[in-house]
């Protein structure tokens, strides 16, 4: 028997009615802040994330899908949905004209990575990306954004901000932060080790609680911030107190990617374990530039969907549509033609398989229809349709055509 790969696996059933409902809230509530659908390509060139992600990430040197193609390209599965969405911006020729614009996204992502709880091979995305923004009111609005995304969801979660500093004020703290590391080296743990030359920052990142430990007393970004920065951290707090949505600032949240600058920001369940991150993002106000684009303010956000899944109630489902069945051959042919004319409005699912009266009723219970309708051997003769109503319990008998125009 040949099963997914592993760190892959279907998605059906419960699972995909729950997808399904997050994606159409996420997607409307989006739509409302002026967000507009973009799908990119699954497969792109690997050095678009090696230029983007960082080619120091663990991203880019443990976990990418990479080969070379037929054509002799090096190629690979898109390991998170950014840098796609800034590649089609610069190829669209959008960076050289004015203007703002925003995009919605969702679909697969691909890490080689040792899958658990709340962590697979294959995994999905909905993010938001904005580009043409400087203002730190559009960092606060994104905020808001996924706040009423988890709001309409019923999810619970708390919100980790930081600022990350910009490209003034973060190489004097990078010195400072390498002075400290290399005094406590011999504590840190080998990523953290070979992270000091590659990308210190990362360091504050690590889950290893000895490395937690060792870096208890680091010095913190937020306390070396130019006064831009720091200016705009402290409106950004400002924002947030003031319409209400709880945070926590979080000096050593950095975010697990290379690009971004000034704001950063993390949406934490407690009902996860280590896994907890259930959405994240920030500003990357140089990534469109790295990648070949003019200078671009941007500023977005991922939420991981199978975390989300987790922690997701699906509303009370509803009985809806109509469940067509027939008691005998010859009925068969009535209730396709009828059903036909109901797709139009409706949905209508048919048992080709004539049954009893009592089957037939199970079998409509199952698919949660609204309307069992029956055609046996007296309903062919006057050409009519038996009825219930298996919300109200009520049942009749109806003309074929009366049903047709009423329904």
């Amino acid at each position: 028997m040949i099963k997914p790969l592993r760190g892959m696996r279907d998605l059906a059933f419960e699972d995909a009615k729950k997808f399904e409902y997050f994606i159409d809230t996420a997607t409307n509530i989006a739509k409302k802040y002026g967000y507009e659908y973009l799908e990119t390509p699954i497969l792109e060139e690997s050095a678009l994330f090696k230029r983007s992600v960082g080619e120091s990430s663990d991203i880019v040197n443990k976990e990418m899908y990479q080969f070379i193609d037929k054509g002799g390209n090096d190629v690979c599965l898109r390991p998170e949905g950014t840098a796609g969405v800034v590649r089609f911006f610069i190829s669209n020729k959008l960076d050289r004209q004015d203007g703002k614009y925003k995009f919605l996204y969702y679909g697969p992502m691909f890490r080689y990575e040792r899958p658990q709880k709340g962590r697979f091979r294959e995994f999905h995305q909905f993010g938001c990306e904005s580009f043409g923004e400087e203002s730190v009111y559009e960092d606060y609005t994104i905020i808001e954004l996924i706040s009423k995304i988890f709001d309409e969801l019923n999810i619970a979660y708390s919100l980790e901000i930081n600022s990350l500093g910009c490209s003034e004020c973060m190489p004097k703290y990078k010195e400072k932060l390498v002075e400290f590391l290399e005094d406590i080296k011999d504590e840190l743990c080998e990523d953290c080790q070979r992270r000091i030359k590659t990308n210190p920052i990362r360091v504050l990142d690590c889950k290893n609680q000895n490395c937690k430990t060792a870096l208890s007393n680091a010095p913190k970004i937020t306390d070396n911030l130019c006064s831009s920065c720091h200016s705009d951290f402290e409106k950004l707090k400002e924002l947030l107190e003031n319409s209400g949505i709880e945070f926590s600032v979080n000096k050593n949240l950095v975010r697990g990617l290379d690009y971004y600058n000034k704001s950063a920001f993390e949406f934490i369940s407690s009902n996860l374990g280590a896994q907890n991150a259930i959405a994240g993002g920030g500003r990357y106000d140089k990534l469109v530039e790295f990648l070949g684009g003019k200078p671009t303010a941007a500023v977005g956000f991922a939420i991981g969907v199978e975390r989300v899944l987790e922690l997701l109630e699906l509303p009370e489902q509803k009985r809806e549509g109509y469940y067509f069945g027939a008691m005998s051959k010859e009925g068969v042919d009535k209730v396709v033609k009828v059903a036909k004319d109901i797709r139009k409005d409706n949905r209508a699912f048919v048992e080709f398989e004539p049954k009893k009266l009592k089957a037939h009723l199970k079998s409509a219970d199952r698919q949660n229809s609204r309307y069992c309708c029956i055609v046996g051997e007296d309903e062919l003769k006057n050409d009519t349709i038996w009825v219930k109503d298996l919300e109200e319990k009520r049942e009749f008998i109806v003309s074929s055509d009366e049903f047709v125009k009423n329904i």
